[in-house]
């Protein structure tokens, strides 16, 4: 079973409760605003602020 694109839809960043992008290359769901990445593990969107990754500026 692979992540399922449609959920992107209704998930949102859990810090500015904005829209969030999909990295399928990374795995990651990427908030622009906030510039992190929250990991994908086992087809699951992990949307933890402790759990993210900060994004540099030339990502």
């Amino acid at each position: 079973m692979a992540f399922d694109i449609k959920l992107i839809d209704i998930l949102a960043c859990p810090i500015c409760k904005g829209k969030l992008a999909y990295d399928k290359e990374q795995q990651e769901l990427i908030c622009k605003f906030d510039r992190l990445a929250y990991p994908i593990e086992k087809d699951i969107p992990v949307l933890l602020e402790n759990q993210a990754r900060k994004i540099a500026n030339d990502e």
